[in-house]
């Protein structure tokens, strides 16, 4: 059963390009039933929106800047984020913003049993990030996107300028889940891999380091074992790593 989920975007602190990106990636997680972004639209600087908005479906808040300084939008945010916990009309949300200042929310959420999805830039602050259940870049819907548009060789260059180096770090993440996963012969299923290491690191993505997928992310590291094996409730092989 899908997820209901409640989608919250920040608009003074998310670039607009990707949106339709954005709304297919959340697509992905459930279906999202309650869809608001929040800003102050007699500012110029949110005009760009405003089509985005009717081709997506998103309702605008208005939300003056009452203090200089000070962000209405993310009060604004909050109390409402609470008042859609409390109508029991979700069972998720998705937090779009680059602004630590929601993370207490995300904490808030999560405690109350919703599930948590966060998206924001690579700029956004650690606690917000591993508040958040999941947590995805837009920069890597911005890859995405450039690759599905472009079909000129030469643009590979730029679809790799967002893309992370898989560090001796990452290595040590997933080799240490391998660990905590497997059975007396080392093995560990790659599914319950992948899950762990989400909860483990809600922005892991392999994504983020140029694969789709984590087992070719895996493969590439030549650290470690892979294995198919027959799976026999359906017709799609079973995954599972070792730690060499």
């Amino acid at each position: 059963m899908d997820l209901k989920l409640a989608v919250l975007i920040d608009g003074d602190n998310i670039p607009s390009a990707y949106v339709k990106e954005m709304m297919a990636e959340i697509a992905k997680y459930g279906n999202p039933t309650i869809k608001r972004i929040y800003g102050d639209w007699t500012r110029p600087n949110l005009s760009r929106w405003k089509n985005l908005l009717l081709e997506n479906a998103i309702t605008p808040i208005q939300q003056y800047g009452y203090t200089k300084g000070k962000n209405a939008t993310d009060s604004a945010m909050i109390i409402d984020a609470m008042d859609i916990l409390y109508s029991e009309k979700v069972n998720g949300f998705c937090l779009v913003s680059s602004d630590s200042d929601f993370t207490r929310l995300a904490t808030r959420l999560r405690e109350a049993g919703m599930k948590v999805f966060g998206i924001g830039e690579k700029k956004t602050p650690e606690p917000f990030i591993v508040a958040c259940d999941k947590f995805i870049y837009i920069e890597i819907l911005k890859n995405q996107s450039d690759e599905s548009e472009s079909e000129l060789p030469k643009s590979k260059a730029s679809q790799k300028s967002d893309v992370d180096k898989i560090t001796p770090k990452e290595i040590k993440l997933i080799s240490s889940t391998i660990s905590d996963l497997a059975d007396d012969d080392g093995w560990a299923f790659l599914g319950e891999v992948g899950n762990l290491l989400q909860k483990k690191q809600p922005n892991f993505d392999s994504r983020n380091y140029g694969f789709q997928k984590l087992t070719p992310l895996i493969k590439s590291t030549k650290k470690f074992e892979i294995e198919q094996r027959e799976n026999p409730k359906g017709r799609f092989k079973l995954i599972y790593v070792k730690n060499r």
